[in-house]
């Protein structure tokens, strides 16, 4: 059986890690993205017209308007199930693809499926049910994948990877022993796609090659450099000891410029998601030319989904015209071009 937990605790953890994002300055110290350490080439003469570059791309066999993913953030309570239908309905009008949060309260009290339930407003879009891979330590197993996924219609399944997250948290789970093969068991038989995710200190090479070969459909590095997780946890420790463990890992993890270099070397035809800490199209544009296939935002949209669907689809107007003025001043007419487009370091 799954481990039992107490529901009102999870509820309330859940609205913390909602109102600390909202609040507080959750971000890395000093390590960044690296994405500050690459530019593209300016092109005076792009040969090209502005208005006819192609956004266009397909995720999970479907086709997505632009190369954006509304990263996973929330579910499990109220106010996130208001969150996730914004997020949703601007997501279905703009074209992109949308990631739940954790998944497992809903898995532990049905009463809270209505709050990932976000088919009826985005009937076409790329959605991403999610489930902590740790769980498989603590009861859960292929079951509770296909309920989640069926819970939401997904058209695939995350599973999260946060280890730093979890030992940090004093309710956290901290038994990471012998997931692989756990991994590699829903791989092989789930009757959708699964994405190992990282949630902001990225991916390893060894993680890489250990997850493609457990069957792993594609990989979202999550890298270093925008929310620190630990900072989240740091806010809500109960005591001065628990709080200061947290601080002390504020600053760790690979950098996601660095993540999505390590997963395309290690495993060049893998399909990756960029995320943690982008802030802008021309962060999402130099994600693809560095092997992404899309780019992963959540903090930029927090807010907005707080105010409205309208609040929403502006943030991602901006990304859009901003992506679309770097792939056009770097020479690049689509996203296949913008894949083949160098990047030169800073000095």
């Amino acid at each position: 059986m799954p481990k039992v937990t107490d529901a009102a605790s999870t509820e309330r953890r859940k609205d913390d890690h909602i109102r600390i994002n909202l609040e507080e300055n959750v971000q890395f110290p000093r390590l960044t993205t690296g994405l500050d350490r690459v530019r593209f080439m300016h092109q005076a003469v792009p040969e090209l017209n502005l208005a006819q570059v192609d956004l266009q791309t397909t995720f999970m066999g479907k086709t997505l308007h632009r190369p954006f993913l509304i990263s996973s953030m929330t579910g499990g309570t109220e106010r996130a199930q208001n969150i996730n239908r914004t997020l949703a309905e601007a997501a279905q009008e703009a074209g992109i693809a949308m990631g739940l949060g954790s998944m497992r309260a809903a898995l532990e009290d049905s009463s809270l499926a209505v709050t990932f339930d976000v088919r009826a407003v985005a009937p076409d879009i790329v959605l991403l049910a999610n489930l902590g891979a740790v769980q498989f330590n603590y009861g859960y197993g292929v079951a509770e994948c296909q309920r989640a996924v069926e819970m939401v219609a997904a058209d695939a399944l995350i599973l999260h990877l946060n280890p730093v997250q979890e030992a940090v948290q004093p309710e956290g789970d901290g038994n990471f022993s012998g997931l692989l093969a756990k991994i590699e068991a829903v791989c092989r038989v789930l009757d959708v796609p699964v994405i190992a995710k990282e949630v902001g200190w990225g991916i390893s090479p060894q993680a890489a090659r250990q997850l493609a070969d457990a069957g792993i459909a594609a990989i979202d590095v999550a890298g270093a450099g925008g929310t620190s997780w630990s900072e989240v946890e740091y806010h809500r420790a109960p005591t001065s000891h628990h709080a200061q463990v947290a601080r002390a890992f504020a600053d760790w993890g690979i950098p996601t410029a660095d993540s999505i270099r390590y997963v395309k070397e290690t495993v060049p035809d893998m399909p990756v998601i960029a995320s943690g800490g982008l802030r802008d199209g021309i962060d999402v544009a130099k994600c693809i030319a560095l092997g992404a296939d899309l780019g992963g935002l959540a903090g930029p949209f927090l807010k907005p989904a707080e105010t409205s669907v309208e609040a929403v689809l502006d943030v991602i107007w901006e990304l859009t015209t901003q992506l679309r003025i770097a792939m056009f001043a770097s020479g690049a007419a689509d996203i296949a071009a913008l894949k083949q487009t160098p990047l030169y370091p800073v000095h």
